[in-house]
This record gives structure tokens, C-alpha cells and sequence, in this order.
């Protein structure tokens, strides 16, 4: 649950973050195809890979593919994801040059929060608990 704070601040972040769908939907059909995610990415400040654009683009399609584009909804859930992903390896890459220093249970933790793990990780009952308590904050 959330106080009145924070509920305004999710609030005018989805406000904004439905502006930017519909900035980059541009044939109107409620989908941001790769072409338009890319952008859409690229303007919160988010460079991703042609690769991993597809990644993004079939995980978050959730017609099993058919419109190859994703809906406001899973757009903001992989927003989210990139987000998270991306905030998680800046910690790592102390020195700035697109490369980060990750142990194997780091890396575990970082994709599975991010991978609907969450509330799990949150439970470690005092496994890694320091890790888990930068994952909570």
C-alpha cells in the first residue's frame, strides 16, 4: 500500500509515460511496434540493442505474437523492466565504461527481480540480506 505521495508520484508517472505511448504509436493502433519502442526507449534515455529490442518486443507482445507490438499496459511494464535492469547495472559499472563487475548470485538476484521474482527475493529471510535490502529501497 501506498501513501498519498507516493500514489501522486505513481500517478503523474503514468500520466507521463502514457504520453510518450501515444507520442510513439504513431499509426494510432494502440501498439508500439520495435521501430516505435526503440524510440519511445530512446527518449526516456534508454539505448538497447536491435537484439534485445526483439527480446523486448516478445516478451511483452502479449498476443503470442501476432502484432509483434506491445499495448500501453506492457509497455509500461517493459519500461519498468528496462528501468530496473538498467539501474542495476549502472551500480556495477563504477567506472562508466558499459561494463559492470557482477558475482553469479548478483546477477541471479538482478534478473529474477525483474522477472516477477520479487516478492520472493523480498522473503530471503536473511539470505544476502544486504543485496536484498539495496533491491528494496
Amino acid at each position: 500500500m501506498c501513501g498519498p505521495k507516493e500514489f501522486t508520484a505513481v500517478f503523474y508517472s503514468l500520466q507521463s509515460w502514457r504520453g510518450i505511448f501515444e507520442r510513439f504509436d504513431r499509426d494510432r493502433s494502440g501498439h508500439i511496434d520495435a521501430t516505435e519502442l526503440r524510440d519511445a526507449l530512446l527518449s526516456l534515455g534508454f539505448s538497447v540493442s536491435p537484439t534485445v529490442l526483439d527480446l523486448l518486443v516478445s516478451k511483452f507482445d502479449k498476443t503470442g505474437g501476432k502484432h509483434r507490438a506491445i499495448e500501453y499496459d506492457n509497455f509500461i511494464e517493459c519500461c519498468l523492466t528496462v528501468k530496473g535492469l538498467t539501474e542495476k547495472f549502472k551500480e556495477k559499472d563504477k567506472a562508466y565504461t558499459g561494463t559492470g563487475t557482477f558475482s553469479y548470485e548478483d546477477f541471479m538476484l538482478t534478473i529474477f527481480w525483474n522477472s516477477g521474482f520479487r516478492g520472493d527475493i523480498e522473503r530471503g529471510q536473511g539470505r544476502n540480506q544486504e543485496f536484498i535490502d539495496g533491491w528494496a529501497n
